[in-house]
């Protein structure tokens, strides 16, 4: 029997996703090296058109470009191309800690997790965040914690830690920054175990500007959710509207149904209308949401066979 000892430590990798970073890309690249001297550092330049490229080679970074533009693209490549055994994705603003990657670390490498996250909300200064940021990611936590069961404080965290597998069973479809969303809610789906550790989050240098657009992206965001929550979460989608739509139409039926008692006559005609229709679309719903589930069940399940036979055949 082989001594778990006598293992070979695990190979990681530092992956940087940057998009006009030329400010401060050489000193995040020179912070993980120095964390981490012995891991493969990539930089992932979204068409830049600054020197972010130039700087991050400088620095002893690897440069890979990706054409697409959005942080989802760069993501699934990031996934595709980094093989090693522990992928570490941070954001090439300098606003994460590097010395906060050891702890970020710890987890996955006890076995503990299958991806971790930095929470950025307990360690920030007032100029960290734009105004309603906090807000709505707490709102976006709230939503998923309420139907995964999970404790998810800070969705939106660009600094975060993967095994191998987990970054290959991902599926990404995401194009833009509503991408975070979307690898917490395909973890959980999954089974996955993410762990969150509290690492302090700084502001952007003089210089340096954030990509992220309030409204358009915020906007972005609740309709990936939507959309995720209606392929991995169906029956809690169209239950909660199941229950939603049949609690209006027993309130509007209320006078309709008190006419016919009372009068044998329904004198609210439209409002009957209103309230069998809101029934009908009900009932439709939950129907719809046990459908999707047991589909969606299945496919889970063939996904893990298929999982495991690749597994198989690779050991």
């Amino acid at each position: 029997m082989t001594n778990p000892s006598s293992s070979p430590a695990p190979s990681i990798a530092v992956a940087i996703p940057c998009y006009q970073e030329e400010k401060t890309i050489a000193q995040v690249v020179a912070d993980f090296r120095k964390q981490l001297p012995d891991a493969a550092v990539y930089v992932f330049d979204n068409n830049c058109t600054d020197r972010t490229a130039e700087f991050a080679r400088a620095a002893g970074a690897t440069v890979i470009r990706e054409k697409k533009q959005g942080k989802g693209h760069v993501v699934t490549t990031m996934f595709e191309v980094v093989t090693e055994d522990i992928l570490i994705m941070v954001d090439g603003d300098g606003t994460y800690d590097a010395t906060a990657v050891h702890r970020l670390l710890q987890p996955i490498l006890a076995g503990d997790a299958d991806m971790t996250v930095a929470a950025r909300l307990q360690q920030h200064s007032d100029k960290s965040f734009r105004k309603f940021h906090v807000a709505g990611n707490q709102l976006v936590c709230w939503i998923i914690n309420r139907i995964f069961n999970s404790r998810i404080s800070d969705i939106f965290s660009g600094y975060r830690a993967f095994t191998r597998e987990c970054a290959l069973t991902i599926p990404i479809t995401s194009r833009g920054f509503d991408v975070e969303t979307e690898l917490i809610v395909q973890s959980l789906y999954r089974g996955m175990v993410v762990q969150e550790i509290e690492a302090p989050y700084g502001e952007r240098p003089s210089g340096s500007f954030s990509k992220l657009r309030t409204i358009p992206d915020g906007t972005r965001v609740l309709l990936r959710l939507f959309l995720l929550l209606r392929a991995y979460k169906p029956l809690t989608l169209f239950g909660s509207l199941f229950i939603g739509l049949l609690l209006v139409a027993l309130g509007a039926g209320v006078l309709p149904l008190s006419e016919l008692l009372l009068h044998r006559h329904v004198a609210s005609r439209a409002t009957a209308i209103f309230a069998i229709t809101c029934g009908m679309l009900a009932f439709m719903s939950l129907s719809l949401g046990l459908v999707l589930s047991s589909v969606n069940q299945r496919l889970l399940e063939v996904e893990r066979v298929v999982i495991k036979r690749i597994r198989r055949s690779s050991s």
